[in-house]
C-alpha cells in the first residue's frame, strides 16, 4: 500500500485443512477471530423464517455441560467476547480475548457450535425477544418500509424476507427447525477465517482445528443465486404517522465488477458522504425537506444493491422524491466534478487506516474481503486504484450504472400526492 500506512496479511494453513488470513500485531495482548460460511437465512424454509437467527442467539445460551448462566459466567470470568449472527446470505461467528484466555475462548466457541443445549427455557426467552423485535419493526414507518422494499425488490427469493423472521413464522417456529438450521450451517467445510492481534501464524494454525473440531466435514448448502432486482412501481404502505419513511434503490453490480470501487466513489459523492453528498445538499441544505438522506451499496449474495433512505413530513414526500430523482439523473448524465472526485478519493484513502485500529474491525474486514472473493493483496493496491480514477472514467461508470428511470421507491406513512 502506498503512503505511510502498510499492512501485511499472512495466509495461514492449519493441519485440519482450514486456512485463515492473519494480521499480526503484538502491541497489545488481544486476539480477535472472525469466521463465516455462505448460506445464512436464505436456507430457512419460508414457513420457518427466523430459524437460523434464533439459532445464532441460542448458541451462547448454554452448551455442553454448561447451562446458560454457567456459560455466561465462563465468558465473563475470562473477559471473552463471543457472538454469532445470521445474515441474509451467510452466518458468522467472532471472538475476542486476551492472549492468556484464548484457549478458553476457542474451547467455548467450539462447544457452542458443536453442542448447543437449546434448552426449552432458553428457546422461550429468545423467541419472546425475537417476537418483540418483529412486532416493534411493524410499529414504525421505518420498519414497515424496509420490509416492503425488500419484498417488492425480490418477491420470489429469500432476500425479500426478513432475516430474523416475522411474527407469523416465529410464533409457531418448531424447535426442530432451529436445530436443522444450525446443523446445515455449522460445518468445517466452506468456512472462511480471519484473525488479528497478538498471535503468530504457528499459534493460529494450532487453534484452528480446535475451533471447528467435531463439526461435520461437508460445506453448507449453497444459497439460491440472487435474481435481477425488480424495478417495482412506487409502493405506499399506509402507516398512521406524521412523517413518512422512504426507502429507494436500484440494481447495483457484482462484487467482482472491475468498476466496483469507482461506483462506490460515485455513490459516495451522490448519496453517501454526509453533508458533502449531493443528495444532502439538495434535499436538506437547500430545501430543508429532511434531517438526513443517504445511501450506498448493500452487499448480498455476491451482488451490490444500491439502497438509500430518508424520512420527511407526509406533505413533503413527493417533493423529496422529485429532488432525489433529479439528482440521480444529474449524476448519471454528467458524473462528478473534478473537485468532488478529489475530495472523495482523499477521504477514502485517508480513512483506510482507521479501519485497522481495532482487532475486531481488522478481523471483520479480512473476513469480508474473503467473502467478496478479493485477493489477499487487494488492500495493497487500493489507494493507488482510487487515486488513478479520473473524472471522465467515473462519469462513464455513473452513466452505465445509475438508473434514474429505474429507481424503485417504497414509502411507509401517509404521504400526500402519491
Amino acid at each position: 500500500m502506498s503512503g505511510a500506512f502498510q499492512v501485511e496479511i499472512q495466509q495461514v494453513s492449519a493441519p485440519g485443512g482450514q486456512t485463515a488470513w492473519l494480521i499480526e500485531d503484538h502491541s497489545v495482548p488481544v486476539v480477535s477471530l472472525a469466521w463465516g460460511w455462505g448460506g445464512g437465512a436464505a436456507l430457512d424454509a419460508p414457513e420457518h423464517g427466523g430459524a437460523l437467527a434464533m439459532g445464532s442467539a441460542l448458541l451462547t445460551e448454554g452448551a455442553g455441560d454448561l447451562d446458560a448462566l454457567a456459560f455466561a459466567d465462563a465468558l465473563r470470568d475470562s473477559a471473552i467476547g463471543l457472538g454469532f449472527s445470521a445474515q441474509r446470505d451467510g452466518f458468522e461467528g467472532s471472538l475476542r480475548a486476551l492472549l492468556p484466555a484464548l484457549p478458553d475462548a476457542v474451547r467455548l466457541a467450539n462447544l457452542a457450535m458443536r453442542a448447543p443445549r437449546l434448552e426449552e427455557s432458553a428457546i422461550a426467552r429468545v423467541r419472546a425477544r425475537a417476537l418483540a423485535g418483529a412486532r416493534a419493526a411493524l410499529e414504525t414507518p421505518r420498519g414497515q418500509v424496509g420490509r416492503a422494499f425488500w419484498a417488492a425488490a425480490y418477491p420470489d427469493h429469500p432476500a425479500g424476507r426478513p432475516t430474523s423472521g416475522t411474527v407469523e413464522t416465529l410464533t409457531d417456529l418448531p424447535e426442530q427447525a432451529i436445530r436443522d438450521a444450525l446443523s446445515r450451517q455449522l460445518r468445517t467445510g466452506g468456512v472462511l477465517v480471519a484473525a488479528s492481534g497478538a498471535i503468530t501464524a504457528a499459534q493460529l494454525a494450532e487453534i484452528l482445528p480446535q475451533l471447528f473440531a467435531g463439526l461435520p466435514e461437508t460445506a453448507p448448502p449453497e444459497a439460491p443465486p440472487l435474481p435481477a432486482f425488480r424495478n417495482f412501481p412506487t409502493l405506499v404502505v399506509p402507516v398512521t404517522a406524521p412523517q413518512s419513511a422512504i426507502q429507494f434503490g436500484q440494481a447495483g453490480l457484482p462484487v467482482t465488477d472491475p468498476d466496483w470501487e469507482a461506483f462506490q466513489v460515485v455513490l459516495r459523492i451522490l448519496a453517501g458522504g454526509g453533508f458533502s453528498s449531493r443528495l444532502m445538499e439538495a434535499v436538506r441544505v437547500q430545501r430543508g425537506l429532511t434531517y438526513g438522506i443517504g445511501g450506498g451499496l448493500d452487499t448480498l449474495f455476491g451482488q451490490g444493491v444500491v439502497v438509500g433512505s430518508s424520512a420527511t413530513d407526509n406533505a413533503r414526500v413527493a417533493e423529496t422524491l422529485e429532488v432525489t430523482r433529479a439528482e440521480w439523473a444529474r449524476m448519471a448524465a454528467s458524473g462528478p466534478t473534478h473537485a468532488e472526485l478529489e475530495d472523495a478519493v482523499a477521504f477514502l484513502t485517508g480513512n483506510l487506516p482507521l479501519q485497522f485500529t481495532d482487532t475486531r474491525r481488522i478481523a471483520g474486514t479480512l473476513l469480508a474481503m474473503q467473502r467478496n472473493g478479493r485477493p489477499i493483496d487487494w488492500l495493497e493496491g487500493r489507494n493507488a486504484r482510487l487515486r488513478a480514477l479520473t473524472r471522465d472514467g467515473t462519469a462513464q461508470v455513473a452513466a452505465r450504472l445509475l438508473r434514474p428511470d429505474g429507481l424503485a421507491v417504497a414509502v411507509a406513512g401517509q404521504p400526500a400526492g402519491l
